[in-house]
């Protein structure tokens, strides 16, 4: 598959389902929520339908594995080739707050890692995509393209951490790395703020699951930073029900 060609189309199509979601942050939407308590709104399912049309005419032989979809009980059968992950409104939280940090995200999937990634932050006018082999690139607002890569790893490093799930072993890791900062960010910015060097660190020991991170995993990769578990061996996907353990998202 090559790469190269495929990133611009995923980069277009984030966008479309960004525009679809601006439509109802702007007009609000009614919140409710799934099985499993977690918020979903008209947004979610909208840009989801906008993500799967798409990558059913960019890839037509390539299975999707999307959040809203997976809930609603559809998963489609996996083998070892490659798949993509999406995640059409990371953040509903912060959508819902209107604090503009929520993503869409897309990832393609080879060999039980993301090889390919973009993350669009609609309401901040910024995205990120990258690819193995590739590099990463970020463009905010009008500013143009540029490439991004990770920064050395300072004796005191800058940790980054979720806005909306704070937890105990989280907070006791970022004790004991001695972090010079901490940022609070939403969603899978997180991921992109390490992989343009304003943070080296982002541990999440709590609960996510594959969508949730592999496209900043994908960003963040291809910019020349890694994601181990906490016990340092390899952040693999295809696991069984998509559900994540704790990660350590790492600069240099």
């Amino acid at each position: 598959m090559d790469h190269a060609r495929l990133l611009p189309e995923i980069v277009a199509l984030a966008e479309r389902a960004g525009q679809v979601i601006l439509e109802h942050y702007r007009e609000g939407v009614a919140v409710r929520a799934k099985a499993d308590a977690s918020p979903v709104t008209a947004a979610d399912e909208a840009a989801e339908a906008v993500i799967l049309a798409g990558l059913a005419e960019l890839t037509p032989d390539i299975p999707v594995v999307a959040e809203e979809t997976v809930a609603a009980g559809h998963v489609p059968a996996l083998d070892a080739g490659p798949f993509w992950l999406v995640d059409p409104l990371d953040g509903t939280k912060e959508f819902i707050s209107k604090n503009g940090e929520f993503t869409v995200n897309i990832a393609l999937i080879e060999g039980r890692e993301p090889v390919l990634g973009v993350v669009l932050a609609p309401a901040l006018g910024k995205v990120w995509w990258g690819a193995r082999g590739h590099g990463a690139t970020a463009r905010h607002g009008g500013d143009g393209a540029r490439k991004i890569a990770v920064r050395p790893q300072p004796a005191r490093p800058v940790a980054v951490a979720s806005r909306s799930h704070a937890d105990p072993q989280t907070e006791a890791f970022l004790d004991e790395a001695g972090v010079a900062e901490r940022i609070s960010a939403g969603s899978s910015l997180k991921f992109c703020l390490v992989a343009e060097g304003k943070a080296d660190l982002y541990p999440r020991f709590g609960r996510t699951m594959e969508w949730d991170t592999a496209a900043g995993h994908a960003v963040l990769s291809a910019a020349g930073g890694r994601v181990t578990t906490r016990d340092g061996a390899p952040f693999l996907y295809r696991k069984p029900g998509f559900e994540n353990p704790g990660f350590i998202a790492r600069g240099a």
